[in-house]
């Protein structure tokens, strides 16, 4: 997208965001511009989760640092409806969160792109000191050339099962992959796991002769952590669960992590 350089995109690694910090830092006053978007041949490649905690998390920090007052927060979105995979109750929960906390939005107009100090939409423009925006995901370049089929969006293409058709003993989960589901399932660490998980059982049944049958579950777990408190957001194909913002899933966010991470440290 034109622009794109000009602004932070947080999820290309801790570089920007260690950039977006300092400069947020030394601002006495502002407007701040949050959004993310979609990969219009794959919807399902999108991450808005990420931007949601770091709007709700900047508002909390600016509300600790005492000079909330000196910025306005602005949540943009091409969509109508942002966050909708997540359920039309947390769509509506997070709107009212952004009007509580006197978060304004711009929404359902097409992104046109960006410059040092600008959101150009088709809706106009948003002038802006500090730009995070989250871009829809794309397959990555090299499996252009890797022989594999790839999906519309540039995604390696799986089945249920995890396994890359036409390719023996090869499989994919992930980011990486397009694998089938409902339209809400989510790209994301958890469900990465999940099909990991199928991948490896389904692997070892293919070498020891075995059939490879086994199945992923579909599932979306999310905490917006809003840096003192969270929203827990839960899905999977029979029912959807809210659950308001709460202190207790800060702390269970936390433990979540710590208790992950501890296997690979």
């Amino acid at each position: 997208m034109p622009g794109i350089d000009q602004i932070c995109v947080p999820c290309e690694g801790y570089a920007p965001v260690k950039a977006y910090s300092d400069r947020l830092a030394a601002l006495d006053g502002g407007t701040l511009a949050f959004g993310f978007g979609s990969n219009p041949k794959e919807p399902i490649a999108m991450r808005g989760g990420p931007i949601f905690e770091f709007l709700f998390g900047i508002d909390t920090l600016l509300r600790k640092q005492k000079r909330r007052d000196k910025f306005e927060l602005v949540f943009f979105s091409p969509a109508p409806e942002p966050g909708k995979r997540l359920g039309a109750g947390a769509v509506k929960a997070l709107l009212n969160e952004m009007q509580k906390y006197n978060i304004r939005t711009h929404l359902g107009h097409k992104m046109k792109g960006f410059s040092e100090n600008r959101v150009h939409t088709e809706g106009g423009d948003i002038q802006t000191d500090l730009t995070m925006f989250m871009p829809g995901m794309t397959g990555q370049a090299w499996a252009v050339k890797s022989g594999l089929p790839l999906s519309e969006g540039g995604f390696i293409k799986g089945d249920a099962q995890c396994r890359v058709p036409g390719f023996k003993g090869i499989y994919v989960v992930g980011d990486g992959g397009s694998l089938p589901g409902p339209e809400w399932m989510p790209k994301q660490a958890h469900m990465a796991d999940l099909q990991a998980e199928t991948a490896a059982k389904n692997l070892f049944a293919y070498q020891k002769g075995y059939p490879a049958e086994h199945g992923f579950k579909t599932e979306l777990i999310c905490i917006v952590d809003t840096l003192n408190k969270g929203m827990l957001v839960y899905r999977n194909p029979k029912r959807t669960m809210l659950m308001p913002k709460l202190r207790v899933f800060n702390w269970a966010k936390r433990l979540f992590e710590w208790n992950y991470l501890r296997a690979y440290r």
